[in-house]
Protein backbone atom coordinates (compact mmCIF):
# COMPACT_ATOMS: atom_id res chain seq x y z
CA UNK A 1 0.00 0.00 0.00
CA UNK A 2 1.32 3.45 -0.97
CA UNK A 3 0.26 6.60 0.89
CA UNK A 4 -0.42 9.63 -1.31
CA UNK A 5 -0.44 13.02 0.43
CA UNK A 6 -1.55 16.36 -0.97
CA UNK A 7 0.29 19.35 0.48
CA UNK A 8 -0.36 23.08 0.63
CA UNK A 9 -3.56 24.38 -0.95
CA UNK A 10 -4.62 21.05 -2.45
CA UNK A 11 -7.75 20.32 -0.47
CA UNK A 12 -7.75 16.52 -0.61
CA UNK A 13 -7.46 13.86 2.06
CA UNK A 14 -4.53 11.40 1.81
CA UNK A 15 -5.12 8.22 -0.19
CA UNK A 16 -3.92 4.67 0.40
CA UNK A 17 -3.50 2.93 -2.97
CA UNK A 18 -2.20 -0.34 -4.38
CA UNK A 19 0.01 1.09 -7.16
CA UNK A 20 3.46 0.19 -8.48
CA UNK A 21 4.55 3.44 -10.17
CA UNK A 22 3.68 7.10 -10.62
CA UNK A 23 2.08 6.49 -14.03
CA UNK A 24 -0.64 4.50 -12.28
CA UNK A 25 -1.13 7.30 -9.76
CA UNK A 26 -1.39 9.91 -12.53
CA UNK A 27 -4.10 7.90 -14.29
CA UNK A 28 -6.11 7.62 -11.07
CA UNK A 29 -5.77 11.32 -10.20
CA UNK A 30 -6.62 12.51 -13.73
CA UNK A 31 -10.09 11.06 -13.26
CA UNK A 32 -10.68 13.70 -10.56
CA UNK A 33 -11.53 17.03 -12.26
CA UNK A 34 -10.30 19.03 -9.25
CA UNK A 35 -6.83 17.43 -9.54
CA UNK A 36 -6.11 18.09 -13.23
CA UNK A 37 -4.70 21.59 -12.70
CA UNK A 38 -2.56 20.45 -9.77
CA UNK A 39 -1.11 17.52 -11.73
CA UNK A 40 0.25 19.87 -14.38
CA UNK A 41 1.98 22.20 -11.92
CA UNK A 42 2.99 20.15 -8.89
CA UNK A 43 6.32 18.61 -8.04
CA UNK A 44 6.30 15.03 -6.77
CA UNK A 45 8.33 13.54 -3.94
CA UNK A 46 8.69 9.86 -3.07
CA UNK A 47 9.78 9.31 0.52
CA UNK A 48 10.80 12.99 0.76
CA UNK A 49 12.98 12.88 -2.39
CA UNK A 50 11.89 14.91 -5.43
CA UNK A 51 11.48 12.80 -8.57
CA UNK A 52 11.10 13.83 -12.20
CA UNK A 53 10.12 10.50 -13.79
CA UNK A 54 6.76 8.78 -13.60
CA UNK A 55 8.54 5.44 -14.02
CA UNK A 56 9.75 5.43 -10.41
CA UNK A 57 8.97 2.02 -8.91
CA UNK A 58 6.84 2.22 -5.77
CA UNK A 59 6.79 -0.40 -3.05
CA UNK A 60 4.65 -1.15 -0.05
CA UNK A 61 5.00 1.56 2.59
CA UNK A 62 6.22 4.31 0.23
CA UNK A 63 4.93 7.85 0.70
CA UNK A 64 4.19 10.04 -2.32
CA UNK A 65 3.61 13.75 -1.84
CA UNK A 66 2.22 16.23 -4.38
CA UNK A 67 3.85 19.60 -3.80
CA UNK A 68 2.02 22.51 -5.47
CA UNK A 69 3.94 25.63 -6.48
CA UNK A 70 4.24 28.19 -3.69
CA UNK A 71 4.83 31.90 -3.89
CA UNK A 72 5.43 34.41 -1.20
CA UNK A 73 7.86 36.92 0.04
Amino acid sequence: MVRVEFLGPIQKEPLELEITNLNELAKILQEDESMKEWLENSAVAVNDTLVSSRDVVLKDGDRVALLPPVCGG
